[in-house]
């Protein structure tokens, strides 16, 4: 048999392995851009990905949800029961997680970007990941549908998670908490208002009626925890049984009905502390049966002269009477501008919303994600398009956080590029704020 060896074993020399760990810290950190240090992989963010699959029978966003359409934006879901589901309440748990963000946006940039965004979520709890976007004060609001409020009792633990986040953040501001509480066939939440538009505008006292149903309103959501609601409606139908009368959300074919019935429902819901949009500017009145935005592009050809004394009537009087917030339509209006809906347009917002009729309050999108919007790109396409507007809030009514994370990140694109303009970014964000900082007074 071989004779043992006496000599002594090699050692491995001390700094080949000083140089592999520093290898594997420099590989755990990442790589140096021009930009500077990436910062830490618990920052970073996965990409934007594709919409999941079509939900089929959950309503539609400028739709009361009928069953038919997409699992998309704000005017859907009809909730007229109490939806007691048998959920039970969750208690929450600290996640100790932190929502990524991409290396290439600097965390300034998209925390003020994401003080532009009003996300959603599925299901009857708020993901660890959207509570960790709150707390890192990346989020204005939140939009709260019908499948979040299975039961009083789940949306009070949500809504209290929500608030946690909120005061947990940077500025402690208060969140947007918004739903659609129009009344009749659009109602999120069990409770009032009970009466549709249409029934308010057939009251024996529409006045008092639409005063009555502003104030149930504001009782409904103010009891659930949640100060913005996406209502009222101050379409003018011109046709019965259209778009807008065929679900009973608009008050009357008369302009100056809807004004005076409009400007009562939010008159009496802001006295009571609850915020009020007025929608859809300059107007979906003049819209055929089956002509829904949340679906597919809508041509509105009506000409300037009636747009501006019929649509735009309503929106004199609710500015007059303070309204807080504006939501702009997904149609085109050929009169004002043929390429794009009013809601990515200048022309709209600017000229005719802020210059003309004087609006100083919050512009808000309806649905990001609505089918009108097919031409115009991808979630941070849309989202930066409707910025240039003028649109102040963007609403990411998908039910999926990488939605609202992909338009906080393409805006904070756009911002470093220059794309958009920094003092109107600054502007915008500076009017939500405003708003979501007034719930601390009231």
């Amino acid at each position: 048999m071989p004779r043992p060896s006496h000599r002594r074993p090699r050692r491995t020399p001390r700094r080949p392995v000083r140089f592999a760990l520093l290898a594997l810290l420099l590989a755990a950190v990442g790589p140096a851009t021009a930009l500077g240090p990436v910062a830490p992989l618990a920052l970073q963010a996965p990409p934007d990905r594709a919409a999941g699959p079509v939900d089929p029978g959950t309503g539609t966003g400028t739709g009361p949800g009928t069953g038919a359409g997409t699992r998309t934006t704000t005017d859907s879901d009809t909730a007229t029961g109490a939806g007691a589901v048998g959920a039970n309440p969750v208690t929450p748990t600290p996640t100790g997680r932190t929502t990524t963000v991409p290396t290439t946006v600097p965390a300034a940039s998209l925390r003020l970007a994401g003080r532009r965004i009003v996300y959603s979520y599925p299901g009857d709890t708020p993901p660890p990941e959207l509570l960790d976007t709150i707390r890192a004060g990346r989020a204005a609001g939140v939009i709260l549908f019908k499948e979040n409020a299975p039961s009083p009792e789940q949306l009070r633990v949500a809504v209290e998670l929500l608030k946690t986040a909120a005061q947990e953040s940077p500025s402690g501001a208060p969140l947007l908490l918004m739903t659609d509480q129009e009344g009749g066939k659009v109602r999120r939440l069990p409770g009032a208002p009970v009466h549709s538009a249409r029934q308010t505008g057939a009251a024996a006292d529409p006045a008092g009626d639409a005063a009555r149903s502003g104030a149930g309103a504001a009782g409904t959501l103010a009891d659930a925890g949640l100060n913005v609601n996406l209502a009222p409606v101050l379409d003018v139908f011109d046709a019965p049984d259209n778009f807008i009368d065929h679900f009973e959300r608009s008050y009357s074919g008369k302009p100056e009905v809807v004004a005076e019935l409009g400007t009562a429902f939010l008159a009496a819901q802001q006295q009571s502390g609850v915020a009020a949009t007025a929608k859809h500017f300059p107007g979906l009145g003049a819209a055929a049966r089956e002509e829904n935005t949340d679906e597919r592009p809508v041509v509105l050809p009506v000409p300037l002269d009636e747009l501006r004394a019929r649509g735009e009537e309503p929106y004199r009087a609710a500015i007059a009477a303070g309204v807080r917030l504006v939501m702009a339509s997904w149609a085109v209006y050929p009169a004002l501008d043929a390429d794009r809906p009013a809601g990515l347009s200048s022309a709209v917002v600017q000229g005719e919303l802020r210059r003309r009729l004087g609006f100083r309050g919050v512009t808000v999108t309806d649905a990001l994600e609505a089918g009108a919007l097919s031409a115009f790109g991808d979630t941070g396409d849309r989202a930066v398009a409707a910025a240039g507007a003028g649109m102040d809030l963007l609403l990411c009514s998908a039910r999926d956080i990488q939605q609202g994370d992909a338009a906080a990140e393409a805006l904070a694109a756009a911002l470093d590029s220059g794309r958009l303009d920094a003092g109107e970014f600054r502007s915008a964000v500076g009017r939500v704020d405003s708003l979501r900082t007034s719930f601390n007074r009231s």
